[in-house]
């Protein structure tokens, strides 16, 4: 019976990381990524949105699901941010990267970094400010993008009266 349990726990836990998203690429060369999201960014008008943490981190990978399964989140995102998914892991802590932004870890995981498509970085917010009971709250991250966003950050948005 023991063994028996005990086999069913292997297999469950084996399943379960199996189905466990791996949105960071701890093998990725996080320059070049960060480069080209930074191209895109400008010749499409957007900013680049940082995502800083790893596929160990249930937080990380809440956020990002929260992002994508919610409607108006996933397409303000695309209509405004180049999304990067920067991994920090034992693997790769992409140290190098990571002091040039600022060294945004200093927060804990997920930390977002926003750049423009110059490359400037613009803010870097921790996570646990848009976080609501138990999870991230859609209206506090909906503000967060928007605030962010290109528009808001553009001298032609405020007209002189």
């Amino acid at each position: 019976m023991k063994r028996l349990i005990l086999l069913f726990l292997i297999i469950s836990f084996s399943a379960a990381s199996q189905t466990k998203p791996k949105i960071y690429h701890p093998e990725a060369d996080a320059q070049a990524e960060l480069n080209t999201a930074i191209a895109k960014a400008k010749n499409s008008g957007k900013h680049v949105f940082v995502q800083v943490g790893g596929n160990w981190c249930s937080w990380c990978l809440l956020f990002h699901d929260l992002v994508q399964k919610n409607d108006t989140l996933s397409t303000y995102m695309k209509d405004n941010y180049e999304v990067l998914h920067l991994n920090f892991s034992p693997e790769n802590k992409n140290e190098e990267t990571l002091a040039k932004l600022g060294y945004p870890q200093r927060f804990g995981f997920p930390v977002f970094v926003i750049l423009n498509g110059d490359g400037q970085r613009l803010h870097t917010q921790n996570s646990a400010y848009l976080e609501e009971g138990k999870g991230h709250s859609t209206k506090k991250v909906f503000g967060f993008l928007q605030d962010w966003a290109p528009a808001a950050v553009s001298p032609a948005t405020y007209s002189k009266k």
